[in-house]
């Protein structure tokens, strides 16, 4: 496979490879370069790529920088070895700094992530199935751009299914710009089916999220992990419209409890969040909660602001019965005491044309420090 990329870089008369029907060994990552390529199967059911059967967390996939912006692929499985989580290697897609690729129609399972795209610009990503992976389906940070990702559905991802994440550890650019849409998350085993870590200007629409494991359907935050991050800007803001939360939320992280939707503001600014068309059912705790983080028991950091939902349904947050009973049953939550050493949410929000139906509680604001406005 090497081979043949090298020999269409080289050739001028050669736009890419074509990877007939087969299953197809490979043990390391190719390496894409010189032009743009296209590489080019016969369908994932046909063309498949498998790490080696006799090994285990094997690092393939494909490479590329930007002497290769504009390279397509498309049309072919890549079926990973991978029995743990290493944070590094195990990305299909390992893109760095490039811009205008194509990736369709792709399958990816048992790897670690489909793709982690680092300063990437007007990709896009369509039509694939991400299946049994050990992190994010897909996440984009560090300044990427313009990308747009449509028509994915994933299945029992072991971090976020589709991210996108702020950081500024390689880049110090702003992250505007990205559509993602018509996305399908099932069965998150750890973290969330969406989440947004900062940036503005992104828009995620048409997105349908059912039976998260530990945590919310969708995140909205401003938590940086402790990795330099740009917060929420206020204009033009982040905009979430047409999603539907199934059975989502869990807990996780010692006593905490996550809703089908979390908006969490923390160590950077938390502002311009608009969310419209939401329809939440069976939520396992609660519907919607709003919580601060806290850098002390009584110091919290960024407050929510400048934060509008429009037309919210909720029905069926109902009391969980568990250990976390006490923390379940709340169609709205404005969440007075997270965990020991945590404070309530701080902030404010408005709330337009909330329909609730079938909740224990519709809305629970105990605090002082958080100024809800349903209409």
């Amino acid at each position: 496979m090497q081979n043949a990329l090298d020999k269409a870089r080289m050739d001028a008369n050669l736009t890419g490879v074509y990877l007939p029907p087969g299953d197809y060994q490979t043990s390391s990552k190719f390496q894409v370069y010189g032009k743009a390529i296209r590489v080019v199967g016969a369908g994932p059911w046909f063309t498949r790529f498998h790490a080696p059967a006799g090994q285990q967390n094997t690092d393939v996939g494909f490479r590329a920088d930007a002497t290769a912006n504009g390279s397509t692929f498309a049309n072919f499985a890549y079926f990973g070895n991978y029995v743990e989580r290493i944070d590094g290697p195990g990305k299909v897609f390992d893109f760095t700094n490039v811009a205008n690729m194509t990736i369709d129609n792709i399958w990816v399972e048992h790897q670690i992530c489909m793709l982690w795209g680092t300063n990437t610009d007007n990709l896009t990503i369509k039509n694939s199935r991400i299946r049994n992976v050990f992190a994010d389906g897909l996440n984009m940070t560090n300044g990427s751009t313009g990308n747009h990702v449509t028509n994915i559905e994933t299945r029992s991802t072991g971090d976020d299914s589709f991210a996108l994440f702020s950081a500024i550890d390689n880049n110090s650019g702003e992250q505007f710009g990205n559509v993602y849409e018509n996305l399908t998350s099932l069965l998150t085993w750890r973290a969330a089916g969406l989440a947004v870590y900062g940036g503005y200007d992104n828009t995620f629409r048409n997105i349908y999220v059912a039976d998260t494991l530990v945590y919310s359907g969708v995140t909205i935050s401003s938590l940086d992990f402790g990795i330099p991050m740009h917060g929420f800007g206020a204009s033009p803001p982040t905009t979430f419209d047409n999603i539907s939360l199934v059975r989502a939320g869990g807990h996780f992280w010692g006593q905490q409890t996550f809703p089908a939707m979390w908006l969490f503001s923390s160590s950077k600014v938390f502002q311009g969040i608009r969310v419209s068309n939401l329809d939440i059912v069976d939520p396992t705790y609660s519907g919607i909660m709003f919580q601060t983080g806290y850098s002390s028991p009584s110091t919290p950091l960024n407050p929510v602001k400048d934060t509008i939902l429009t037309n919210v349904s909720i029905s069926g947050a109902q009391k969980s019965g568990d250990a976390f009973d006490a923390k379940s049953g709340f169609g709205i939550w404005v969440n007075e005491m997270p965990e020991p050493g945590q404070g309530p949410a701080v902030g404010s929000a408005t709330i337009n044309n909330v329909r609730f139906s079938n909740n224990h509680q519709n809305i629970k604001n105990t605090t002082s420090t958080f100024t809800l406005t349903v209409n």
